[in-house]
């Protein structure tokens, strides 16, 4: 439904509110538990809100392809497996990522506060989404969050011919008084892969140095770019490899090793991820702690802003501020997207949120 007529290749406006709902109740109808449903759809939200389109409310009919072939499991059977309090490994049984991740979150949390500092390893999940959302959640908690992802080889490797290593993320969030955690969230590649894809559909040539053609020819003809190249070079990819290390192989679950084997299950779709929960009381004063970040923050913006440029901005700041506006004005969503959603909702028997133009 729509309180205006909207052409199909028209943005749409859904209040966040709905937009979260509409997409639980698609992940519920393909199988979720409700509670699932729910914790998925708000990864994808939070995403949406921050302008994070890649991850966002575009993921939905990703997830609902995998539910359906069972490459996630609606129903997993989540193990936790410790041999210290200050260090799990989370067995996700396949789970969709936001339901492992968000587990692993509450878990480092939990243990954290009693050790000062506690690390969650994640292996055998599918897609984690945003892996921003999770650190944000440790650090709503006023902790420092950490987190490490590792995927299927989809990026080139410095001196390698081909697909070698994953855009395995970074994020950090910290805490702070009176201002917008900080959020550091980067991926090991020059550009995301969703990048490519649109670049590819609207025929925009893609910047010098950030993907390759399958061999890993450096190209910027997007219908000749298949991968992202890392970022930075070698820096990039030994990031990539450090994080396949710190999360796939530490868990026992390597990914480089079997996709690059001739076992037919190296290839098979699965991410592995590493979070960790930093306390700060255990540092000392957490109040002063925070009151330190904010003040540290402040001197940075107050710092002299460059010629042409918009002003100081701190990582997560931007983003923050956009979530803000979208709780309150709603979140558009793409032509594309929005007419895949409405599709699944037909077939699946759900009535979508009603809709506006942008202003």
């Amino acid at each position: 439904m729509s309180d205006t007529p909207t052409p199909k290749s028209a943005t749409v406006v859904v209040p966040a509110g709905d937009l979260r709902a509409f997409a639980a109740a698609l992940l519920e109808k393909a199988g979720l538990s409700p509670e699932y449903a729910r914790t998925t759809a708000d990864v994808f939200a939070w995403a949406a809100e921050r302008g994070i389109d890649s991850h966002g409310i575009a993921r939905v009919p990703a997830y609902l392809e995998l539910l359906a072939k069972g490459v996630a499991n609606a129903r997993p059977d989540i193990k936790i497996e410790s041999t210290t309090s200050a260090a799990v490994v989370l067995d996700a049984d396949r789970a969709p990522g936001p339901v492992a991740l968000t587990a692993a979150a509450e878990e480092a949390v939990r243990r954290a506060r009693m050790t000062g500092i506690a690390s969650v390893g994640v292996r055998r999940t599918v897609h984690t989404g945003a892996i921003g959302h999770y650190v944000s959640r440790i650090a709503e908690q006023g902790l420092v969050g950490i987190g490490f992802v590792a995927g299927m080889p989809n990026m080139g490797y410095t001196g390698v011919k081909g697909a070698a290593v994953a855009t395995s993320p970074l994020a950090i969030a910290v805490p702070a008084a009176d201002r917008a955690p900080l959020l550091l969230d980067m991926a090991t590649a020059t550009i995301a892969l969703g990048k490519i894809r649109q670049a590819k559909a609207s025929g925009t040539p893609l910047p010098e140095g950030a993907a390759a053609t399958a061999d890993g020819t450096p190209t910027t003809d997007p219908e000749q770019a298949v991968m992202p190249l890392p970022l930075g070079g070698a820096k990039g990819s030994g990031m990539s490899l450090a994080f396949e290390l710190l999360t796939s192989v530490l868990v026992g679950a390597p990914i480089l090793s079997a996709f690059h084997s001739d076992a037919p299950q190296g290839r098979k779709h699965r991410q592995n991820a590493l979070l960790i929960a930093i306390d700060p009381e255990a540092f000392g004063d957490p109040g002063g702690f925070t009151k330190a970040v904010d003040t540290t923050l402040s001197t940075l913006k107050g710092l002299p802003v460059a010629d042409g440029a918009a002003g100081v901005f701190y990582p997560g700041e931007r983003s923050a501020a956009l979530a803000e506006g979208r709780a309150a004005d709603g979140v558009p969503v793409a032509p594309k997207v929005w007419r895949e959603l409405v599709e699944g909702a037909d077939k699946l028997g759900i009535t979508p949120p009603e809709t506006h133009t942008p202003k």
